[in-house]
């Protein structure tokens, strides 16, 4: 027999993901919850950090410990590409085969001990259910909507949203297939995912000045509960390695739970970008943390204020970080060649910086369009073998082609040996010969406004 109960409670929509409850809990913790039957509901503790970390009290109308059979099913670590040159590198996602299973055909991109990210375009919904038990997951949604059905109740999730599943938590991810495609990025961390601490107070409470609010989060508002008897697969992945449990009862059997530890969204139309005068650094995007790596996301914003800013970014060297970022429009304020998918890699060791023209570019610009995702690592990444038929091979040497182009476009148009347009020439064809530009404002701004021919390899 099949019962599936719903559960709902008339609380305000705005809550925080910190302490919440659905269903029916008993008053106390660790006392008598009777099922109908007289029988106890069957009381679990799941967690970090042992019995001192994030927790949260579930009670499930049978035991969770009913296995019937366990079996591993296959190996699932990660390969690293026999190139280890030191380069910056961009690959195109786009060019991967896309479908399958939104857990079991996701493709590695980048990995160290700390955390691993992949990408995944399914258009299957999962029979199994699904654990992650060696890793907390930030699945970005970069296309797409459904919803995760968890142990903890339905979570909507839609486009660019953050989708948080800690350690341990079981999941079925019900894609919206009929709302067009899925596109997913998902970073795996060894180690729980929180807001940047000096986001929060030593209370918990994210503070005035930090750029989201409990009100951004998103949290499971529905609590389903099925109680029937059969034979229910599910995955798990711990030791590298997928497992095949057998459970004689439909997992989604909880009744009631509260605690601090479930899975929640954010949305990154939700971030509140933090702008300047002149440039801010990327720390000011800074969105998760976990040990060892950050997260951070590029949303659209104005631009720096200052009449003499430069908003794209100046040259930089992360001595002790490797810098990941994957591209959510096709517009980025430093980068050129860049589409919807792509990701870039710059890692320590070597400077990187705007491509040549792409700083004079963004000079006077009002305001930015993009959205990306990047994470920060600070222990050196290893790129995944499956990556290197979708690389771009030259990537590494577009800031010296793009800076070549430039200097010849503005040779064979302005007749002077200079490496930009901002010279004083009063016969440029791409400016208004009676008005000589000596100050390069008119040059830059044909420029600008696509008059210039061929003039956009300047930027």
């Amino acid at each position: 027999m099949t019962v599936m109960l719903h559960h709902h409670r008339s609380e305000p929509e705005v809550h925080v993901p910190y302490y919440h409850s659905l269903g029916r809990v008993p008053q106390k913790r660790h006392t008598v919850h009777r099922r109908p039957d007289g029988g106890l509901y069957s009381e679990q503790l799941v967690g970090h950090e042992g019995f001192t970390g994030t927790s949260a009290l579930l009670y499930h109308v049978h035991p969770p410990t009913t296995v019937k059979s366990v079996r591993r099913l296959r190996d699932m670590a990660l390969e690293a590409d026999t190139d280890e040159t030191l380069k910056h590198r961009k690959w195109f996602t786009s060019r991967l085969t896309g479908g399958g299973s939104p857990t079991l055909d996701r493709v590695p991109l980048l990995f160290n001990s700390d955390i691993a990210m992949y990408y995944v375009a399914p258009d299957e919904i999962d029979a199994h259910f699904y654990r992650n038990a060696q890793a907390d997951e930030v699945v970005y949604v970069a296309k797409g909507q459904g919803t995760l059905e968890t142990q903890f109740g339905d979570l909507p999730y839609r486009a660019g949203d953050y989708v948080v599943i800690h350690r341990g938590i079981m999941h079925r991810w019900k894609l919206d297939n009929a709302a067009g495609p899925t596109n997913l990025l998902v970073h795996e961390s060894r180690s729980h995912v929180r807001p940047p601490k000096r986001y929060r107070n030593e209370f918990g409470q994210l503070i005035e000045g930090a750029p989201y609010s409990e009100r951004d989060f998103g949290v499971p508002r529905e609590l389903k509960t099925y109680d029937e008897l059969g034979d229910f697969r599910i995955l798990v992945k711990q030791y590298d390695a997928l497992q095949e449990y057998i459970l004689d009862h439909h997992p989604f059997d909880v009744v009631g739970w509260d605690g601090c530890f479930y899975p929640w969204t954010f949305n990154i139309h939700d971030f509140e970008p933090i702008v300047g005068r002149v440039h801010q650094p990327p720390p000011v995007h800074q969105t998760f943390q976990g040990d060892g790596f950050v997260i951070c996301s590029f949303c659209p914003r104005p631009y720096d204020f200052d009449p003499n800013a430069i908003p794209a970014p100046y040259n930089h060297s992360n001595v002790d970080s490797d810098e990941v970022i994957f591209y959510a429009s096709e517009d980025f304020m430093s980068r050129k060649g860049i589409e919807f998918g792509a990701i870039t890699h710059h890692p320590d060791g070597i400077p990187h910086g705007p491509h040549p023209g792409r700083a004079e570019a963004s000079i006077g610009q009002k305001e930015t369009k993009e959205v990306a995702v990047m994470m920060d690592s600070f222990r050196p990444l290893k790129v995944a073998k499956q990556l290197a038929p979708i690389e771009d091979p030259t990537y590494h040497t577009s800031w010296i082609e793009a800076q070549h182009a430039m200097v010849s476009f503005c040779i064979g148009w302005c007749g002077h040996q200079t490496p930009s347009c901002r010279r004083a020439c009063s016969t440029c064809p791409i400016s208004d010969a009676a008005t000589p530009h000596s100050s390069g404002s008119s040059c830059r701004s044909d420029i600008l406004a696509g008059r210039s021919g061929n003039a956009s390899v300047c930027l």
